[in-house]
């Protein structure tokens, strides 16, 4: 059995994009989609709490985070489930996917912040990922 999902990000400026997920039976998750719009350079890449967006991206809430763990890789142990790492904008401001303002840097920033954002800065679009046929 496959399950699809789509996210259709929307933010206040020019950014906006989908993001399209599929999973095989227990496989892995799989996301691929284009998000327009941005500055160049890397964004963080995130899953949040809540499907809230009655006040824009600022009341999605916290990271997904079930387990509560710090902020962290996308491979590593320690980890947030909703944290997805980066991707990088060209030049023209496409990426293949992103969502925040600035670099993750992974939960290595040294400071509380990064253990539990990634240091991202504000968020640029945001979309609630529904189910799909």
């Amino acid at each position: 059995m496959t399950t699809k999902a789509v996210c259709v990000l929307k933010g206040n400026g020019l950014v906006q994009g989908a993001i399209q997920f599929e999973q095989k039976a227990n496989g892995p998750v799989v996301l691929w989609g284009c998000i327009t719009g941005l500055t160049e350079g890397q964004h963080g890449f995130h899953v949040h709490q809540f499907g809230d967006n009655t006040q824009g991206c600022k009341s999605v809430g916290p990271h997904f985070n079930p387990q509560s763990k710090k902020h962290g890789k996308p491979k590593d142990q320690e980890r947030h489930v909703g944290d997805l790492g980066n991707v990088t904008a060209v030049k023209d401001g496409v990426a293949n996917v992103s969502i925040e303002d600035k670099a993750d840097d992974l939960g290595k920033g040294g400071n509380e912040e990064s253990t539990k954002t990634g240091n991202v800065g504000s968020r640029l679009a945001c979309g609630v990922i529904g189910i799909t046929q």
